[in-house]
């Protein structure tokens, strides 16, 4: 293992390809290092000496040292010093959240936009950046999972009046006649029926054999 920059990369690996594992430099950038310092790119990354190790930090640190083009770093004229800077590893994720913080306290319109996750570079938003859920119409007839209770009320709604309206008429019919047959099958309690009219018993002494 070979650490550089506070990066671990194994010895096995290319150059060139263990260089560009570090944050901030890229298979260009670490070609161009490689160039610079007179390097083989195929070589295997634990066969170099210290001294190249050392090297290739300074030049990842301070690349216009080196004579690097302006244009191949990626901080180019900073806010508060104005200087070309190349930032590797966790300097990228610092800056860029300091620069976000400070568009915000600005009241800016990019930093407007973060403040709302909106997209700041201009891109479109008519079609793409949506957050959230789908946007459109529901369909109906359909019960979602989870959603049984949407199905209630209609089903209360259709059944009741019908089942109400249906049973009650008949029930109610069925009672009236019910107790009417009642009331004319039960005798008054202590009264006797009256005889025919027009016919008389005949009293038990007068009729002999």
């Amino acid at each position: 293992m070979v650490r550089i920059v506070g990066n671990d990369i194994h010895g096995e690996r290319k150059i060139i390809a263990g260089l560009a594992q570090i944050r901030g430099v890229g298979y260009m950038f670490a070609n161009t290092i490689l160039n610079v310092l007179k390097i083989n790119p195929n070589q295997r990354i634990g066969y170099l000496s210290p001294e190249q190790i050392k090297s290739i930090e300074n030049v990842i640190k301070n690349p216009s040292t080196s004579n690097f083009p302006s244009w191949f770093l990626n901080r180019r004229k900073d806010v508060e010093t104005g200087e070309d800077k190349h930032l590797i590893t966790s300097d990228i994720a610092f800056t860029v959240r300091n620069d976000i913080e400070r568009e915000k306290t600005s009241g800016s319109w990019r930093g407007i936009r973060h403040m709302f996750g909106l997209k700041v570079r201009g891109q479109r938003t008519r079609c793409t950046g949506r957050k959230g859920g789908a946007v459109g119409v529901a369909k109906g007839g359909r019960v979602m999972p989870g959603r049984e209770g949407a199905a209630a009320p209609g089903a209360e709604g259709a059944a009741a009046p019908g089942a109400e309206g249906a049973a009650a008429p008949g029930a109610e019919g069925a009672a009236i006649s019910k107790e009417g047959s009642e009331k004319k099958e039960a005798p008054a309690a202590g009264k006797k029926e009256a005889p025919a009219a027009g016919k008389k018993e005949a009293p038990a002494a007068d009729k002999k054999k």
